[in-house]
């Protein structure tokens, strides 16, 4: 019986609170639950209470899964990535056949964004200024800017599919470009995914902790809102405008990683400074 005991360890793992304990038993010779009280022994059953001083809960110890619940695991798991994959794959194609007579364009704004000649930021940036130098100096209002805007893009909808194999050349799409074509495109259904992602978390964080949800919202609205009233808010504009395209090209050369590390690395130093002033 000594062997017994040895062989099964047997603990009760305090699941919260006094009175609300649950058997755990581990190790070689571990007997199932239904066994414990045929074993016999001192430690067949154990005394709720007994184990862990008062009011010094046991550490909860993980149930160990048997090898056919992780194998089905693994077959949810996998499923799941399947079913993930074949949507992806669906939005995908499905983009791609919507922006189709937009693929030149697109490809050479990908072209341009990513810096694959030194002049390009240099040609984006002053397009980009001269565009809001034009805004400006007409000074029109939020309505005639709106109507202007959306009127530019339905005017670039109707047009640029009709006059873009003209001037590219429809005969001369190659396979690498069409390879690009479905990258860029698999890339802008991640991308919405993820915004889809975020606010999907965003409502979710108000259900589940509303107080927590609305000090977030206050605090970063609030944040927003003075820095709009300290900065022009053409000018903010302007500069927003001005990241977002010069991100992609800053994250193709490596830019942003190599200043965002020597960041890390300052500041690492500033703290490593104040503790050993502290010390």
């Amino acid at each position: 019986m000594a062997d017994d005991d040895n062989n099964s360890v047997c603990q009760l793992v305090r699941a919260g609170g006094a009175g609300n304990t649950r058997p755990f038993c581990g190790g070689e010779g571990a007997l199932p639950p239904r066994s414990w009280a045929r074993a016999g022994g001192p430690s067949a059953l154990l005394v709720l209470g007994e184990v862990g001083e008062p009011g010094l809960p046991a550490p909860q110890l993980p149930m160990a899964a048997s090898a056919p619940e992780l194998v089905n695991r693994r077959g949810v798991t996998s499923r799941r990535s399947g079913l993930l994959l074949k949507a992806l794959a669906a939005e995908t194609a499905s983009l791609e056949e919507q922006l189709q007579g937009w693929g030149e364009v697109i490809l050479m704004t990908d072209k341009v964004l990513r810096w694959e000649r030194a002049w390009f930021p240099l040609a984006l940036m002053s397009v980009v200024s001269f565009s809001f130098l034009m805004i400006y100096y007409l000074d029109p209002s939020v309505l005639s800017g709106v109507s202007c805007f959306v009127m530019f893009l339905c005017l670039a909808d109707y047009l640029v599919p009709a006059l873009a194999p003209r001037i590219f050349g429809s005969n001369k799409w190659t396979t690498e470009q069409q390879q690009r074509f479905h990258e860029i495109c698999s890339s802008l259904v991640k991308s919405r995914r993820r915004i889809v992602g975020w606010w999907k978390r965003l409502f979710t964080l108000k259900e589940e902790k509303p107080k927590m949800y609305f000090m977030t919202m206050l605090f970063s609205l609030a944040v927003i809102a003075w820095i709009g009233q300290q900065v022009h808010n053409l000018f903010l504009t302007y500069l927003i405008v001005s990241f977002l395209l010069l991100f992609p090209g800053l994250n193709q050369h490596g830019i942003i990683t190599k200043y965002v590390g020597m960041a890390k690395r300052e500041i690492n130093k500033l703290l490593k400074h104040k503790e050993k002033k502290n010390e």
